[in-house]
């Protein structure tokens, strides 16, 4: 296996277990996340949040603590895109279409180990 293999290997086994240890309730609310894609080289990802996320109302709180936490703690990630399944909200990308609502601490910017407000938690 190649470097760049097993560097691929570990940036998305270090995603799953970031989601796994950050965000237990989405599996213990039947949802589910899964890393749709990974561009080493922009320090992307794209996560596709299923099952009881679709529709769910508090699913943009989830995205952007999943944003604000995944950009600080995985260095190597610098923009992270999630989705639900509802279309028009597209990881509240600001995309085409419907209002995009904006959370305290959206942007990483400053000094990532300051204390930024994150942003609102979810009521689990």
């Amino acid at each position: 296996m190649s470097t760049d293999t097993e560097d691929a290997n570990d940036l998305r086994e270090r995603i799953t277990n970031f989601l796994r240890r950050n965000f237990p309730q989405i599996q213990m609310h039947g949802g589910s996340a899964a890393i749709e894609e990974i561009d080493r080289e922009e320090g992307s990802v794209t996560i596709r949040l299923g099952g009881a996320c679709s529709g769910c109302g508090i699913s943009p709180m989830t995205i952007q603590a999943i944003k604000t936490r995944m950009t600080k703690e995985i260095p190597e990630i610098n923009e992270v895109t999630a989705r639900t399944g509802m279309e028009q909200q597209e990881g509240m990308s600001g995309g085409s279409g419907g209002m995009s609502p904006s959370f305290p601490g959206e942007s990483r910017g400053g000094d990532v180990g300051g204390d930024d407000d994150e942003g609102p938690e979810a009521p689990f």
